[in-house]
């Protein structure tokens, strides 16, 4: 059997399984030779740009299995009856974190802060603070739970929002009414029609002065433009570990935007996140050689 590891790392947690050829494809522009041949592939971080054309060449696929929580790159182009799993779990404690560090340094100026020293300036000043805060979660899953837990001693007031309403947890559709209560609005859906654009001008409007957008999500869930036309009112602030477009261009206006604080996409690329990967991936492929059901299978929206 074949499969497509996104690296050496998951590499070496396969080659010990029995009646397997693991080749190494790290999602760059040449794939290797022999993607006809292929059973089981697992991309890269980033989807390959020839995604597409991959996976229509794929004509013994069985099993794609991302090591993302998103998998909104490969489900237009997935053949028929091959089964699509992501990494619910893998990126959890990465992502959490980045989301806290993110709030925290917007809210106490962390970047204006630095600015200040690479400049040789002690620019004293009060900040704002999480202590007392609302933190609006949009999106409550498994990340938002690792969010929630790590905010915990931090003295905020956590509203929860998912798709549908559940004990403890907002409808989305009630939105309207909790962001104007809301300090920090962390953004963890997934990508979806019904996300895309999720973030509009009507959205931002609704959140109060001073508050902060983080997202984590996706950038297609924002839409920039409004974004940006809101930063530079300065009336809210925003943390973005994810752009559209993305990667985000030289001279686009949401670099120079004020009040705003952007990381390359990396809230889940850390070394937790590649120790849980391999171990999910080794999980997946003893339950695949084995007939067992496999976890995180993608039925539905998510």
């Amino acid at each position: 059997m074949k499969i497509w590891a996104p690296s050496q790392a998951i590499v070496d947690v396969l080659t010990d399984l029995p009646d397997v050829e693991c080749v190494m494809y790290d999602g760059g522009p040449r794939p290797p030779e022999g993607a006809e041949d292929v059973e089981v592939w697992i991309p890269s971080l980033m989807p390959p740009r020839q995604t597409p054309e991959i996976l229509g060449r794929m004509a013994k696929l069985r099993l794609l299995q991302t090591v993302t929580a998103g998998v909104d790159a490969y489900r237009p182009h997935l053949p028929e009856g091959v089964i699509l799993c992501n990494a619910r779990g893998v990126h959890e404690a990465g992502t959490a974190e980045w989301a806290v560090g993110a709030m925290i340094a917007v809210l106490r100026d962390f970047p204006a802060f630095a600015d200040a020293q690479r400049h040789g300036h002690w620019s004293y000043h009060h900040t704002g603070v999480l202590a007392d805060a609302t933190v609006l979660i949009v999106g409550y899953g498994s990340i938002g739970q690792a969010l929630e837990r790590r905010l915990d001693g931090f003295e905020v007031n956590v509203v929860r929002v998912a798709r549908t309403a559940r004990e403890g947890v907002h409808g989305q559709e009630e939105l309207p009414a909790l962001l104007p209560g809301a300090d920090v609005v962390v953004l963890l859906v997934p990508s979806t029609s019904g996300t895309t654009g999720l973030v509009d001008a009507a959205f931002l409007a609704a959140m109060k002065d001073g508050a902060v957008l983080v997202n984590a999500s996706r950038g297609t869930v924002v839409d920039t433009g409004a974004l940006v036309a809101e930063l530079e009112r300065g009336r809210i602030r925003a943390a973005l570990d994810v752009t559209d477009p993305e990667p985000l261009p030289d001279g686009h206006p949401l670099w120079a935007a004020p009040g705003v604080f952007i990381t390359p996409h990396v809230a889940g690329s850390t070394p937790a996140s590649v120790r849980r990967a391999g171990k999910l991936v080794r999980s997946q492929m003893l339950r695949y050689l084995s007939g067992e059901p496999l976890n995180n299978v993608i039925t539905g929206i998510y």
